[in-house]
């Protein structure tokens, strides 16, 4: 398979002031992304991950050409973004988390139909589109609505479907699955299988629910304080980092400490217990030794969120 993002050695520096007395401003350099190189190839779904302020907005804005680098090179599509920026509009679709790209007060529907024009997508491509759109991601009854009368969720799955009208070869999404039901949430997933698997799609997936990583990514890529740190699949970023899941159980009355193979108690509040265990084991054996052993009402798996694997990888020896 041919690359269809190559990224070699990027930098991006900003010059921030910041005031030092009444009179008196200071001037320093704040490096956000620092040498990163990677490549993608064309049909790829890769997960970009990584705490607030790592740099992983600040390396889509390079790759879609809002930002210039400051130094090293770049191509999405064989175009350079920052040079080609209007060219490549063409070739890619954007979500940017909670910044729409829809009109605030024009219906859904009106959105998609300027969409239509600036992209001068062929009718019969637009309407093909737009209802696999609308069938796939339940916006049927939503298309009357004004944008800023819709939730989080519903714009959400607007813009994924505005972002996807012209058909484009590489799609970023930072947080897709944001403020969405945990049905949405799986409606948003199959969605995006599809159409990596039936288009060949690429696409850059910014998220912190690693349930997103789970279902979508054989590959993510970490980056922390601008600097590239894994680029594997999510079970080498865990192992790395020894990071654990949690086994959130609701027995039916107040015992002692859970005691199961492959888990250990971390903490009890009455009748509900935790248990950590490692994120590259499977919980289906402990579930079933807790079922068997104890009382059981409910319980549920909690993945670690992204931070704490980072966290856990900066912390264990290496």
């Amino acid at each position: 398979m041919d690359d269809v993002i190559t990224v070699d050695g990027i930098e991006k520096t900003f010059l921030v002031r910041r005031r030092t007395g009444r009179l008196r401003r200071e001037k320093r350099t704040v490096r956000a992304v620092d040498g990163i190189s990677f490549t993608v190839p064309r049909g790829e779904i890769v997960g970009y991950i990584g705490p607030n302020g790592a740099g992983k907005s600040t390396t889509v804005k390079m790759l879609t050409g809002i930002l210039t680098p400051t130094g090293g090179r770049m191509s999405v599509a064989g175009l350079d973004p920052s040079r080609q920026r209007t060219a490549l509009a063409h070739r890619i679709g954007v979500v940017f988390g909670q910044r729409t790209t829809l009109w605030w007060d024009l219906p859904l529907i009106d959105s998609y139909a300027l969409v239509r024009r600036m992209y001068r997508i062929p009718p019969d491509r637009y309407r093909a589109n737009l209802d696999a759109c609308v069938e796939t991601l339940g916006l049927a009854d939503l298309l009357d609505v004004p944008v800023r009368q819709l939730s989080l969720g519903q714009r959400m799955r607007g813009d994924i479907a505005a972002a996807l009208l012209h058909d484009p070869e590489v799609l970023y999404l930072d947080e897709p699955t944001i403020g969405l039901d945990v049905l949405s949430k799986a409606k948003v997933r199959g969605f995006l299988r599809d159409l990596n698997a039936e288009r060949g799609t690429t696409v850059l997936l910014t998220t912190h629910d690693l349930g997103d990583i789970e279902q979508l990514c054989r590959r993510v890529m970490v980056i922390d304080h601008g600097r590239l740190v894994h680029d594997g699949d999510l079970a080498g970023l865990h192992a790395l980092g020894e990071s654990e899941r949690t086994l959130v159980v609701d027995l039916e009355r107040e015992l002692p400490p859970i005691e199961v193979a492959g888990a250990h108690t971390v903490r009890t509040d009455g009748p509900r217990q935790w248990l950590a265990f490692p994120a590259t084991a499977s919980a289906a054996p402990i579930v079933a030794a807790v079922a068997e052993r104890y009382p059981l009402l409910d319980l549920s798996v909690r993945e670690p969120d992204i931070e704490d694997v980072i966290a856990r990888m900066y912390a264990s020896p290496r």
